[in-house]
């Protein structure tokens, strides 16, 4: 079975490197490339791909408005944002909005293809480089709520715990390893903090956790 990839780019050489390194692999297919979001919503709807390649700076439609569109349509297709070291902000949004995990746009081929995977999967791989900035910027922004009043109430110990090591880049089967507890358990425990969160992925908890000042550097 391949997996359909959908890239949404307005930059040219950009789809193209991304789809040369998709096809040396026999597990995926690119099956359309967009160059903004308008046009990526309507080919989603026609092909419904396995994944979507999402830039977020695009003109006519922004890969943010797209994203935010999926959400309210309550699309389940997995997104990776494809960013450059200069968009924090829009990486942020993004991620908040639902997407399910960030590429650097010259990330290595082997990278692109654990990220795919993990999206395939449900559990978004997290790139603590990228986790690092998210922590970066959100310090420098006012009103930034920090107190342990919100820690408590928002999510228990070890709810945090499990929270801070999935920022930190880990799978759940990891996480379990480290911790003494199964898989299950895990999973379990992330469920829990989604919802407490108000949030349906693991990039988007972390996102929302930095935001309210549950996750510390």
């Amino acid at each position: 079975m391949k997996y359909k990839i959908l890239i949404v780019d307005d930059h040219f050489v950009v789809r193209e490197g991304l789809k040369l390194i998709l096809e040396t692999s026999d597990s995926y297919e690119v099956v359309a490339e967009a160059e903004d979001g308008a046009i990526a919503l309507n080919l989603i709807e026609e092909l419904q791909p396995d994944v979507i390649l999402m830039d977020l700076n695009m003109p006519k439609m922004s890969g943010l408005d797209a994203i935010e569109r999926l959400k309210e349509q309550n699309s389940t297709i997995p997104i990776i944002i494809l960013t450059t070291y200069n968009e924090d902000e829009l990486m942020i949004r993004g991620l908040s909005l639902g997407a399910k995990g960030y590429l650097l746009k010259d990330t290595s081929r082997e990278n692109l293809f654990r990220t795919i995977e993990s999206a395939i999967r449900g559990e978004t791989l997290l790139q603590p480089e990228i986790t690092s900035r998210i922590f970066a910027y959100k310090e420098k922004q006012p009103n930034l709520s920090s107190s342990s009043t919100v820690k408590e109430s928002i999510l228990r110990e070890r709810e945090v715990s499990i929270l801070q090591t999935v920022a930190n880049g880990a799978t759940s089967k990891k996480i379990a390893l480290e911790m003494g507890i199964s898989e299950r358990t895990v999973k379990a425990h992330l469920t829990n903090i989604y919802t407490k969160l108000g949030v349906a992925s693991r990039s988007e908890a972390v996102a929302v956790a930095i935001d309210l000042g549950i996750l510390q550097r």
